[in-house]
């Protein structure tokens, strides 16, 4: 790994996701310890989507906490701050002892929702664990929300799935952080049609898309799913439609070099912002 120029005293900002394979994180790893070796003043992990973040616990004995491993790794190759987003669960921000800034998608999404004008939109939760983001952009559009509660025999295979809720008549948005084999989107999608509802979309910000994900996303009762860029597609269908990042980072890396606040980046800051113009 070497950088054809000086960065001496440089803010060097670093892009890449860590998704697999684990050759990308290496890589980063390795950018990361070469940028402090060339006198760089500080170096910014830029990570769209952090690999294995769904390893934040241990769920089962003799497990290793890959989210927690990976945030030592990064730190002990110098970076001095970490931009990512949507992290599969917040608490992963305390695995760090330097700064991350922690995007969120609902930034993307929002606009795009706004532009469907869904006559009676709802937003549901997939599981339980994504209920408390859910409530708060159905706060934002001053929706109903509802919940698909899961249980699961083992690792990406569903055992059961009820629908919390009213969904009859409805325009149901359904939203997650990650898909993976899509079997949890594709079963709360059919479920909530036979339940009554009008249409159903999906909102997830990483593509991960592993196994028979893309057949199962074309087999099933969805309308769209939206993802972000943040993993590259390994191919393409009618039903999946891609949103960039770009732009979102964009802000946050120049807010970082400036020293400025990313606040403005967050829902609950659109939310304020709603607030006060109702008041006037």
């Amino acid at each position: 790994m070497e950088f054809k120029e000086s960065i001496r005293g440089q803010f060097v900002f670093l892009v890449q996701s860590t998704f697999s394979p684990t050759d990308n994180l290496m890589e980063l790893l390795l950018m990361i310890d070469a940028a402090k070796r060339a006198s760089a003043y500080k170096v910014i992990a830029v990570i769209p989507y952090y690999g294995y973040a769904r390893q934040d616990r241990k769920d089962k004995p003799r497990v290793a906490i890959g989210s927690k491993l990976v945030a030592n790794m990064l730190t002990a190759a110098g970076a001095d701050r970490v931009i990512t987003m949507d992290l599969h669960a917040p608490q992963i921000q305390g695995y760090f002892d330097i700064p991350v800034d922690h995007l969120d998608s609902s930034a993307i999404f929002i606009p795009y929702i706004e532009d469907l004008n869904l006559e009676n939109l709802t937003l549901a939760a997939p599981d339980v664990g994504s209920a408390n983001r859910i409530r708060e952009i159905a706060s934002y559009f001053e929706v109903d929300m509802v919940i698909c509660d899961k249980h699961r025999k083992r690792a990406n295979e569903i055992a059961s799935m009820v629908v919390i809720g009213e969904v009859a008549d409805r325009d149901i948005i359904l939203m997650d952080d990650i898909c993976d084999t899509g079997g949890t989107l594709a079963k709360a999608a059919d479920l909530l049609r036979e339940k009554g509802a009008r249409s159903v979309r999906a909102f997830c910000t990483h593509p991960v898309l592993s196994g028979n994900a893309y057949e199962n996303i074309e087999r099933s009762s969805l309308e769209e799913l939206v993802v972000c860029d943040t993993i590259p597609l390994k191919r393409s269908i009618e039903k999946i439609k891609v949103v960039s990042v770009a732009d979102l980072f964009a802000v946050a890396i120049r807010n970082a070099y400036e020293n400025k606040s990313i606040n403005s980046l967050f829902l609950r800051s659109k939310m304020l912002k709603k607030d006060k113009a109702k008041l006037l």
